[in-house]
């Protein structure tokens, strides 16, 4: 899987909601520092993450993997 890519996709959803990344940590209680790494591709998120920051952005998780091949 392409993290870097993965990443992109959550930083793009969550700026289409107007969230920064210290308000997407605090709704999946996470530490902004691991929001960014994150986004950056440098931490690769386990499932339950994927399906908070999903949940939270309102959208199905399958468009946080658009594009990924």
């Amino acid at each position: 899987m392409n993290i870097k890519a993965l990443g992109l996709n959550i930083k793009a959803e969550r700026n289409r909601k107007n969230l920064t990344q210290p308000e997407l940590a605090e709704l999946i209680d996470m530490s902004t520092n691991s929001i960014c790494s994150i986004e950056q591709g440098k931490q690769i998120p386990n499932a339950i993450t994927i399906y908070m920051i999903a949940k939270v952005l309102d959208i199905d998780i399958n468009e946080l993997y658009k594009g990924i091949e």
